[in-house]
Formats: structure tokens, C-alpha cells, sequence
């Protein structure tokens, strides 16, 4: 809901709290205990954005945000009597455009990158690879890039590291080590992550991140919900995609300055996931896209039970705050509500660290940033409930809205273009076939060695010996210029060029 001045109504409490739209790229904070009323409040804020006209990307975890495309039912008691009690007149039940995406392609559109386009950093946190084993991985990648070789999908690495571990010896002295043990532990994971599913999200037509920054035919932002209940069997598949989601928004984006409002919105719901056992190195690039991606507009909001477990150095980001119930049945719980309520700007009215565990179901402390981008003094407020039905809508009316969107059919049908495995297999056919070769002219001349040294064998010991020789000396010429035409036709071609435009989405 928005006030007569624009800024987007949350909650209320002896006043209205309100979350100015030039502000919220200055990312936020929902954090609370399971059944404290986290989801509905991301549902109203998303809702909300929507409304002004920004897109929205969130992950649904539990199946429930669907709800967001189809109006509120008036059946629903808790609503209506959340709307009596605030005195929201101007509370509509409405729903909001959606879009579906889900990297298995059930439930929505298929979700794709390339091996490339994510990279090595990510692809380390995805298999778990130790410091020694990201090197490796990182080693190949950039012979893959030095030899025009394209990483699209699994199979690609496959033979990719298939390749560099038979040729590593060639490889050393321009790259460092590359140990066997390595590379076979980076094949183990990558079969191990295809059990997941992981496949599914590497190939082309890759994500133009563009398709996430669209409003409808009524001036409304598109909400792009990650199906994301399968994904969640697999936490560091979860965490890594989305990721590598804000990653390219940071990447592909331009500068934008202070905007009246975001260009978008992203909503990291189970955020924890994100920083659990991520190295250092990844933890660093986190911070750094989350310190920077607002100069793009974006606006970032973990979604998470407890806020100790964002880093401090990302906590302190996070400017819009909405604190729901924290359980304190441990000391370590109740150290973790003195953290969380050291986080808010006090107010005299009430004892933050008191009230936190007391707080009913879709009742919040709450502190937005003011148009001068000062924290609020933190209020206890009752949160705006949503627009959109609360609940998820049938598996029809999901197939609905997917066969309508404007975006279907971009994405449906899988393409495989050349690229490293069909090179590599090209590439591994001619070093087999030279082999081949060489074995056999050694062989002929061995034979023929063997012929001269026979029919001039009665010529006396001093032409015996004189065979051998002869036999020896083409021996170890026709095996050196083969040799010689084997690392030139191997090399000549994997040396050839340099990455420059190939690697495009084919779109």
C-alpha cells in the first residue's frame, strides 16, 4: 500500500511506518523465528514494490508465495480482521503479474547459465573443493579460455578436464602443477552434482537478466518467483544459484545513481545458506557485490531466522529492518537476542531486548531508513497484510500463467552448439588416429628391417651388422618425425586464437 507522499506503507503501530522507495536499494532485513510471520510480511513488501513499479525476484521455498498472481479471498478471517483493526479502507485484494522460473524446468521457465558464465570461484563453493582443488579447477579454466575452447555445460568440463589431466605434463611449466589427485576429485564432485540435478541449470539458451526487469501492461513490476522446494534438497545448489543470480545483476547492470525508486528488488529468502562454510575468499566477493550492487539499483533483503546469521560486515548494510519473534530457550538464543536487538536504533518507549521474544504472529520491530538515510528509532508494529491470496494456487492455474507469460517458449527448448566436448572429442580422434599411424610405420620399418637383415644375412657379419644399423636409424627416424607432426598437430591447434567474442548467447 503507498501513502499520499509515495512511500509504501508496512506496518503500523501509533503511526504509520513507512519505507521511502528512494531508500530501499539500501537493502533489508526480515528475520524471525519459523511461524512468526516472515513470509508474509517479504509477500507484503514484494507486493508493495510491485506496485510502484518495481520487478521482484524471490525464491519460494515452501510453495507458498504462488499465491501472490490471485487476489486475497475474503474467507480469510485473520485478513479481514487485520484490515478492521489498522483502519486500511484503501486495502483491495489484488493480484500481481508473476512470472515462474525453475532451473528443472517443471514449474515454471527453465533457468540456465553456462559453465563460463559462472565460473570458477562458483563452481568451487557448488563441488566443495579445497584451496589446492579450486586452483586446478581455475587452471583449467583458463586454458579453456587460452585455446578457444567454450565451457557451456557439464559435459563440456568433463572432457575438459578429461583433457587437461592426460596432458598436464604439457601443461606445467606455462601453468604450475596439476596434479592428477586433483582433477579426479573435481570429476568425482561434477558427478556427484549431476546427481542433483545440476545439469539442468548449465547450457544455453542462458538467462538474459533483462527477462527479470519487466512491468506489465498496468505499470506493475513483474514478480519473478524462483521455484525453489526441489532446489532446497540441495542447500549449496540453492545458495550458489542465487548467488550467481545477484552476481550477474551486478555484472550486467549499468550504473544508475540515486533512483527515485529501485530498478529491482531481490529477496534471499534461508540466507544462512549463503554464508555456512563459505571460504574467505567467497565471503569477500559477497560483501563486495552486496556493498555495490545498490550503485545499480538493486535492492538486496535476506530473509532469515536470526540475524547472526548474516556476517557483520553484511549486517551492517542493511538498513530496513523488520524484526519478528526470537526464541530464547538457550543461552546461545539468548545471546542471539542481545545481538539482534543491539542492531536497532532504541527507543525509550520499550526494552528491545525484552519485547523481542514476546512479539505475537505479524507483529515486527521495525526501523526503515528516513529520506536522509538516518535508521528510525525502532517501532513495535503490527505488519500490513498482503493483497494477494496467502497460500499457494492450484498446479493449473500455475501452468496458466506460465503458458501466457510473454517470455514462453524463450527458454523451453535446450540448444547444444560446438563447443569444448565437441572439440575435445575432434581433438582426441586425431591424437588417436596419428597414434595409430606412428604405430604402424614403426612397425613397417621394423619389418623391413627385419627383410634386409634376412636376404643379406649369407652377405657375411659385417653387412649383418650393417642392417641392424640401418634398421635402427630408420626406426628412430620415422618415430621422431611423427612425433615431430603429433605435437604440431595437437599444439598447432590448441594454440591457436584467443577467447575474444565466442563466448555469446545463442538467442
Amino acid at each position: 500500500m503507498i501513502d499520499s507522499n509515495g512511500n509504501l506503507l508496512i506496518g503500523k503501530s501509533d503511526k504509520d511506518l513507512l519505507l521511502v522507495p528512494k531508500m530501499s536499494n539500501r537493502h533489508g532485513l526480515i528475520a524471525g523465528a519459523t511461524g512468526t510471520g516472515k513470509t508474509v510480511t517479504l509477500q507484503t513488501l514484494a507486493e508493495t514494490f510491485s506496485s510502484i513499479g518495481v520487478p521482484v525476484i524471490m525464491s519460494d521455498v515452501k510453495g507458498d508465495l504462488s499465491g501472490i498472481a490471485k487476489p486475497s479471498s475474503g474467507d480469510n478471517r485473520k485478513v479481514a480482521e487485520r484490515v478492521k483493526e489498522l483502519g486500511l479502507d484503501n486495502h483491495v485484494p489484488q493480484g500481481f503479474p508473476v512470472c515462474f522460473w525453475d532451473i528443472y524446468g517443471e514449474q515454471g521457465h527453465p533457468l540456465r547459465t553456462t559453465i563460463s558464465e559462472m565460473g570458477p570461484l562458483l563452481i568451487s563453493r557448488l563441488l566443495n573443493l579445497n584451496d589446492v582443488q579450486s586452483g586446478v579447477l581455475n587452471l583449467v579454466f583458463k586454458i579453456a579460455d587460452d585455446n578457444d575452447l567454450l565451457l557451456l555445460d557439464m559435459k563440456d568440463l568433463r572432457k575438459m578436464l578429461e583433457f587437461v589431466g592426460e596432458h598436464r605434463d604439457e601443461y606445467t611449466n606455462e601453468y604450475g602443477n596439476i596434479s592428477s589427485a586433483s582433477i579426479g576429485s573435481i570429476q568425482r564432485g561434477l558427478l556427484i552434482l549431476e546427481e542433483q540435478g545440476a545439469e539442468m541449470f548449465f547450457g544455453e539458451p542462458a538467462l538474459d537478466i533483462m527477462d527479470f526487469i519487466q512491468t506489465d501492461s498496468k505499470g506493475k513490476g513483474v514478480m519473478n518467483i524462483v521455484v525453489a522446494d526441489k532446489l532446497m534438497l540441495s542447500p549449496g545448489l540453492y545458495s550458489t544459484f542465487l548467488l550467481w543470480l545477484l552476481s550477474e545483476l551486478f555484472e550486467e547492470l549499468p550504473e544508475a545513481g540515486d533512483l527515485d525508486k529501485p530498478k529491482l528488488v531481490f529477496f534471499f529468502d534461508e540466507a544462512h545458506l549463503l554464508f555456512n562454510d563459505a571460504p574467505k575468499v567467497l565471503q569477500e566477493k559477497i560483501e563486495q557485490v552486496v556493498r555495490l550492487v545498490r550503485s545499480k539499483g538493486v535492492g538486496v533483503y535476506f530473509v532469515t531466522q536470526n540475524p547472526i546469521d548474516i556476517p557483520d560486515t553484511v549486517l551492517g548494510q542493511l538498513g530496513n529492518r523488520v524484526q519478528h519473534a526470537l526464541r530464547a530457550f538457550t543461552p546461545k538464543d539468548q545471546k542471539a537476542v542481545r545481538s539482534a536487538a543491539e542492531t536497532f536504533r532504541s527507543n525509550p518507549k520499550f526494552k528491545v531486548e525484552d519485547v523481542i521474544t514476546e512479539l505475537g504472529v505479524g507483529v515486527g520491530l521495525v526501523s526503515f531508513l528516513d529520506e536522509k538515510g538516518i535508521p528510525s528509532m525502532v517501532e513495535m508494529a503490527k505488519i500490513i497484510p498482503p493483497q494477494g491470496q496467502i497460500g499457494p494456487i492450484t498446479p493449473e492455474e500455475r501452468e496458466e500463467i506460465i503458458r501466457n507469460s510473454v517470455i514462453n517458449g524463450v527458454y523451453e527448448k535446450k540448444i547444444d552448439r560446438e563447443s569444448a566436448y565437441e572439440k575435445l572429442q575432434e581433438k582426441f580422434a586425431r591424437e588417436d588416429e596419428k597414434k595409430k599411424e606412428q604405430t604402424e610405420l614403426i612397425e613397417k620399418a621394423k619389418e623391413e628391417r627385419l627383410r634386409r637383415a634376412a636376404s643379406k644375412n649369407t652377405s657375411g657379419g659385417m653387412m649383418g651388422d650393417l642392417a641392424k644399423t640401418m634398421g635402427r636409424t630408420i626406426t628412430r627416424q620415422v618415430g621422431n618425425e611423427i612425433g615431430r607432426k603429433l605435437v604440431r598437430g595437437v599444439l598447432g591447434t590448441l594454440l591457436s586464437g584467443a577467447m575474444g567474442g565466442l563466448l555469446k548467447k545463442g538467442r
